[in-house]
């Protein structure tokens, strides 16, 4: 299976994930500018975090058309300067006239078996000196039944995630988030030792663990961490 894959309500489950996504959001919103595509955006759950409201065209790509018309009409709510739209399909379906200032994958590119050409796919899109922002489960020892659960093909390291980098992009920064929850996973693997996490287990992570992340992250210079981000950049003139 090459494209996304959902598996019952996990995305309206961790829409509810609020500490986590502000959190994540932060860390990423200094590298989000111009006009942006969101690929995998899911029922818009994470849009709403990472939008902080300046000017420009908001692209929600989506393979799932009932999620997608699900995101359209959510999206609709939404107070923002931006132009939203949304896509039905997956990045090869793009015109490739279409260009871009920012490509974000957020709890996306482990669900697509070839990653490599994914984001070479992408790089295809952006504009000189655009981005592309990658979020993902982190570490394949912690891979567990709730991975394969939900379609994960794969988690990151820094190696691997180095590895599929395009070679007309530059990788920008590299980094961990949630030192704690990966703490607690190695502990007694409270998230990951089922093929769905509770309701309560999630509140729980999300509004006991992250806090205590937000401050080991910072402590450790988010070396470890449950989660990776990687960030690449497209050097003017490089094609």
């Amino acid at each position: 299976m090459t494209e996304l894959q959902y598996v019952g309500d996990e995305l309206g489950l961790f829409a509810e994930v609020r500490n986590w996504k502000s959190y994540w959001a932060r860390q990423l919103q200094p590298f989000i500018h111009g006009d942006i595509l969101e690929v995998g955006a899911g029922i818009g759950a994470n849009t709403r975090f990472l939008d902080h409201g300046v000017r420009g065209r908001w692209v929600c790509l989506e393979p799932d058309p009932e999620l997608a018309a699900r995101l359209s009409s959510d999206l609709s709510e939404i107070g923002s300067n931006r132009s939203y739209e949304t896509v039905i399909g997956t990045i090869k379906d793009l015109d490739e006239r279409k260009e871009f200032d920012t490509i974000i994958y957020i709890d996306v590119l482990e669900h697509i078996e070839n990653d490599r050409k994914e984001l070479g796919d992408a790089t295809a899109l952006l504009r000189a000196n655009g981005r592309i922002i990658v979020l993902s489960p982190a570490h394949q020892w912690l891979f567990s039944p709730f991975d394969a659960a939900i379609g994960h093909f794969r988690r990151y390291n820094r190696a691997t995630l180095r590895n599929i980098t395009p070679s007309s992009l530059r990788l920008e920064r590299l980094f961990y988030l949630d030192s704690a929850g990966m703490l607690l996973s190695l502990a007694n693997f409270l998230l990951l030792s089922q093929s769905m996490p509770t309701k309560r287990q999630l509140q729980f992570w999300d509004r006991c663990i992250i806090p205590v992340s937000r401050v080991l992250d910072a402590c450790t210079f988010n070396r470890i961490g449950k989660s990776i981000v990687g960030v690449w950049r497209l050097e003017q003139g490089v094609a």
